[in-house]
């Protein structure tokens, strides 16, 4: 029976013989199929996403959401590759003196988020702007000896399979390098061709057709869901980074594997078009609440300063701010960022932990730390 994903093609001779995956050119043949499911989860798709796109362009701060669901999402990113790394370990004023390989890995994801969005200024979605997002996402971090910035090479053949496993294990064996450097120029012109396809199921279509490539020798997983986000930015889908889709992929992380294995084995499209489509659905609605909480919770906290803290409240209200960027802090180091006197940051503080907006959560330390509990509470959901 013809697959319309593709077909597995015969390597080597012997007892060194392998498969691999060759996947056709998107978009598949026959086209894809809209059933009553998957019409529905398109107009629930872009109704949230739309509904958090306004909710974004009318927030008055909208680069301190940015910044910190930036943080977030490469946080579970990171995870879903098995990274054990935690939420406060990447907001810790301390971050540069501590850092471990577990961080490092989460903070070259920030890095080339923040890298690929400067860039798309300048570039369109390209096998170049991938790569130079590579070789940012790869420096200096475990995978870094693998060719940062180059798709595989002649005999580089990757796998996917346990750990520690040969090819002889694989569960699947993307395209050989030959193969590989074809499909990526055909997903290239893909994802920059003009045509009717909604922008979510081209992007779905673009992510799968990514992830079974496998073009990079590390790193994929990552690059691959922040197409996605690069990819409807550049169609003016969304406007900010205000979407995490990794927080659904991680809670589906073995379903998320699964739907795309499917696609490469029978050619069903349509089951992972409605797994990604939900996945959209569920990011933008959590995006939403997240905002409204953070929106909520400021309001309150701010009405609080106002009505006990009187006459210093410019100063306490400053740190509140600061705050909601970074939300673990330490004395000295919010002094100069914010270039103000130690003394008046640590009355500030004061202040806000008498209104218990603040807690110490390691009294001990010499350099003592600063929590704002309540706003971490929202952030770290699914982290």
């Amino acid at each position: 029976m013809d697959n319309r994903a593709g077909d597995y093609r015969n390597n080597l001779t012997g007892a060194l013989q392998y498969k691999s995956f060759l996947p056709k050119s998107l978009p598949p043949n026959p086209t894809i199929e809209y059933d009553k499911e998957m019409v529905d989860l398109l107009s629930k798709t872009n109704r949230s996403v739309g509904i958090l796109q306004g909710i974004s362009s009318q927030v008055p701060d909208i680069d301190l959401f940015v910044s910190m669901y930036v943080r977030k999402e490469a946080l579970l990113s990171s995870q879903i590759e098995g990274t054990q790394a935690t939420l406060d370990d990447i907001l810790d004023p301390n971050l540069e003196d501590n850092s471990n390989l577990e961080v490092a890995d989460v903070i070259n994801v920030i890095k080339a988020s923040t890298y690929a969005k400067k860039r798309l200024n300048e570039l369109p979605i390209s096998n170049r702007l991938l790569k130079e997002i590579h070789e940012v996402l790869m420096e200096g971090v475990r995978g870094s000896e693998k060719s940062p910035g180059e798709f595989r090479r002649r005999r580089s053949q990757n796998w996917i399979g346990p750990q520690g496993g040969s090819l002889k294990d694989a569960r699947f064996v993307p395209p050989n390098v030959v193969d590989m450097i074809e499909a990526m120029s055909d997903l290239e012109k893909f994802l920059n061709s003009e045509d009717t396809l909604d922008p979510f199921i081209k992007i779905g279509l673009a992510h799968y057709q990514f992830e079974t490539i496998h073009p990079f020798l590390d790193g994929n997983g990552r690059i691959g869901r922040l197409l996605i986000t690069l990819f409807l930015m550049e169609r003016k889908v969304l406007s900010y980074e205000t979407f995490y889709i990794s927080y659904f992929l991680k809670k589906n992380r073995a379903e998320y594997y699964d739907r795309l294995m499917e696609v490469r084995f029978k050619g069903n499209f349509e089951q992972w078009i409605k797994f990604f489509l939900l996945a959209v659905h569920a990011s933008a609605e959590d995006a939403i609440q997240t905002i409204e909480k953070l929106i909520k919770l400021h309001n309150k906290n701010l009405k609080r300063i106002e009505n006990s803290v009187g006459r210093s409240s410019k100063t306490v209200k400053l740190l509140l701010n600061y705050l909601e960027r970074n939300p673990i802090i330490d004395i000295k180091k919010t002094s100069t960022a914010l270039e103000l006197s130690y003394n008046a940051v640590s009355n500030a503080v004061k202040q806000l932990m008498a209104l218990e907006i603040l807690i110490q959560p390691e009294s001990g330390q010499r350099n003592r730390i600063f929590a704002y509990e309540e706003y971490l509470e929202i952030i770290r959901k699914d982290t």
